[in-house]
């Protein structure tokens, strides 16, 4: 994609504060160590991409000294919360956090801010003095979400009933993605479930679409908004398992490999491709410009603004989102390096693969 690609052009150049760019600051030279919390392993991007590139991008930035202070959350906010604070007991330079829970986060982010550690909020929008935001436009991608299914019903739309996952009501994304779905989404259609998916857990989601079959009637289904992939893998199986022979669309986020493989086999409608490349990126690179007291960099990153329950406008970086179908997954995480043809197009998708020229 065009996006990501200038975006890591201009960081590799050091156009945006890289590490062949601006002075260090005296006190702080490339010896960094960047705390990273994040909160699950059910989303399949964290471990895969985000906790690597970030670390990658932090050694390039640092010539290889600097290092990356890893801990998972495992879905436990109390845990996320002992992980938090052995950071600032352990002293890191600066925290990045992709908070469970955004509220409950919020004296943890005090404490670290009164030890004198910045705190950036990664991916979701933590509460408490966080001296940054780095994410995507999280209305938009409810929009994105919910247009793509309106799309897939056409004219029958109207009539049409849709049942609607969202995520955990604790992580404060879940608003805004709900926001934008149903932006778009009331009026056009009947939606006749809602849920809530505590710690966007599959399983919840699994049962919650079981109770949507009982209630709904499978057949009566149209469409199904799943806000994430994770769960969006477990309404199709409760569809499946349920009977359904023709499976209606079903929407996801966060381009998960098997979510990609269900898209080429026709079992999910669509996906939200978020540039989790970019954002990881983007994260590595203000996090130590930040310690490096590079404020000319971390400014140019942070020209957008968004506003919390505790702080007004937080400086932020906004990253792209486009929908990924069948039709454009060659140019979008196979043309960005997420996944190759390969990775893909295993034996069990082969023939999918080959009906959408992918070979």
């Amino acid at each position: 994609m065009a996006v990501l690609s200038s975006a890591v052009s201009l960081v590799a150049c050091g156009g945006l504060g890289g590490g062949g760019g601006g002075a260090a600051s005296p006190t702080k030279g490339d010896d960094v160590r960047i705390g990273l919390l994040l909160p699950d392993r059910d989303t399949a991007r964290f471990e895969r991409f985000d906790y690597p590139v970030i670390e990658k991008e932090v050694a390039r930035l640092t010539h290889n000294r600097g290092k990356v202070v890893y801990a998972n959350a495992g879905a436990s906010v109390a845990r996320q919360s002992r992980q938090f604070g052995q950071m600032v007991a352990d002293k890191v330079d600066v925290i990045l956090v992709d908070a469970l829970d955004a509220k409950a986060i919020a004296p943890d982010v005090k404490k670290a801010k009164d030890a004198g550690i910045p705190v950036i909020a990664y991916d979701r929008l933590a509460q408490g003095p966080i001296d940054a935001y780095v994410s995507h436009d999280n209305e938009l991608v409810g929009q994105v979400q919910a247009r793509s299914l309106l799309e897939a019903l056409g004219p029958k739309a109207a009539a049409s009933k849709l049942v609607m996952l969202n995520g955990d009501p604790a992580d404060p994304n879940t608003a805004r993605f709900k926001k934008g779905a149903l932006d778009v989404l009331q009026g056009k259609v009947d939606i006749v479930r809602q849920y809530d998916t505590d710690k966007w857990s599959p399983a919840v989601a699994k049962a919650n679409m079981q109770q949507a079959i009982k209630s709904v009637g499978l057949r009566n289904i149209a469409a199904v908004y799943s806000a994430n992939d994770g769960m969006a893998g477990a309404v199709v199986d409760a569809l499946k398992e349920a009977g359904a022979k023709s499976l209606p669309p079903v929407t996801g986020q966060d381009a998960n490999l098997d979510a990609v493989q269900r898209i080429i086999a026709g079992e999910q409608y669509m996906t939200v491709y978020k540039s989790f490349l970019n954002e990881a990126t983007n994260a590595a690179q203000m996090a130590v410009d930040k310690v490096q007291g590079r404020d000319i960099a971390f400014d140019a990153l942070t020209r957008d603004t968004v506003d919390s329950p505790t702080q007004k406008k937080i400086p932020a970086t906004l990253v792209p989102v486009v929908a990924l179908t069948k039709d454009n997954v060659r140019d979008t995480v196979i043309a960005d390096g997420v996944y190759t043809v390969q990775q893909i197009c295993t034996p069990a998708y082969r023939a999918d693969c080959a009906a959408v020229g992918l070979k």
